[in-house]
């Protein structure tokens, strides 16, 4: 059965995630590991170096210390400075405390994406590339910077959606929603009662109207009764007037008779006889 496209994106920036964390302590390990190797060699070189050494060499023997004033101290800071960014790094990737990050670095939060976390691993493995160092810490900065360079990538694509997309919290709670669910939207049906109508025709306020909703009491309805109350409180019954639509043959007229036969008289000639000499 093949995932939904999701799964994919939350397997693929997970594993992502994973090699994150394992390259930044492998970057942890490896600093801590060039920092006890630099101060025993500033100690074995102290110690076995004359004056014409310090003032040919660049650098101390077999350590990333560069020979010059305070080059010690800060090489130490770089070395603590890396450590503590990778710790931060990896409390982000991790997600806790986010509460944290969103306050008081929202870079690392949730609001943003990978590519901010990704340009500090960047930063990080140019920064431990520009030394001379050991095997282990150049493959350790070499994986970090590459895995840097994915995340910038993966945060141009996804943006700030990156980190939800990621989530296991997003991922449950969307897997709780995969099936839609129906609501009823239509409003719910209020019997009214049973003196609504006629408190139309009794008056009052809005404040005794609801004092008076459930309290039970007998209206006018629509009789005689009605009608006088309505009367007394100014409302006006009229009869409507009967009308017919437009389409409607007007109705027939009513015709008297003694109009018809006026009008057949009228329009009937007046007969004439003549008298016959012969008449009996």
């Amino acid at each position: 059965m093949p995932l939904p496209p999701r799964a994919y994106i939350f397997i693929g920036l997970n594993g992502v995630r994973i090699l994150s964390i394992i390259s930044m302590l492998l970057v942890f390990a490896s600093s801590i590991f060039v920092l006890v190797m630099d101060i025993e060699a500033v100690n074995h070189f102290m110690k076995n170096s004359t004056d014409e050494d310090l003032l040919n060499c660049d650098y101390i023997e077999n350590s990333t210390v560069p020979n010059q004033p305070a080059g010690v101290f800060w090489a130490v800071v770089n070395r603590m400075l890396i450590i503590f960014q990778i710790i931060a790094l990896i409390l982000s990737e991790i997600g806790w405390p986010m509460k944290f990050f969103n306050h008081y670095f929202p870079v690392l939060g949730e609001d943003f994406g990978l590519g901010p976390l990704g340009v500090f691993q960047c930063l990080i493995g140019a920064t431990i590339l520009s030394h001379h160092v050991d095997d282990f810490t150049l493959v350790a900065a070499f994986f970090l910077f590459s895995i840097g360079c994915l995340n910038i990538f993966l945060g141009l694509i996804f943006r700030e959606r990156a980190k939800a997309k990621r989530s296991i919290l997003s991922w449950k709670a969307e897997a709780k929603g995969v099936l839609p669910t129906s609501q009823d939207l239509r409003p719910k049906f209020a019997r009214p009662a049973s003196g609504f109508v006629s408190s139309f025709f009794t008056g009052g306020s809005e404040k005794t109207k609801v004092e008076e909703h459930d309290a039970p009491r007998a209206g006018f309805g629509f009789g005689r009764q009605g009608e006088k109350a309505a009367g007394l409180k100014g409302f006006l019954i009229s009869r409507p007037l009967e009308t017919l639509p437009r389409y409607a043959p007007p109705p027939p007229r009513p015709m008297s008779y003694s109009s018809h036969d006026s009008s057949t008289r009228a329009s009937t000639p007046e007969p004439r006889f003549k008298s016959s000499n012969t008449a009996l």
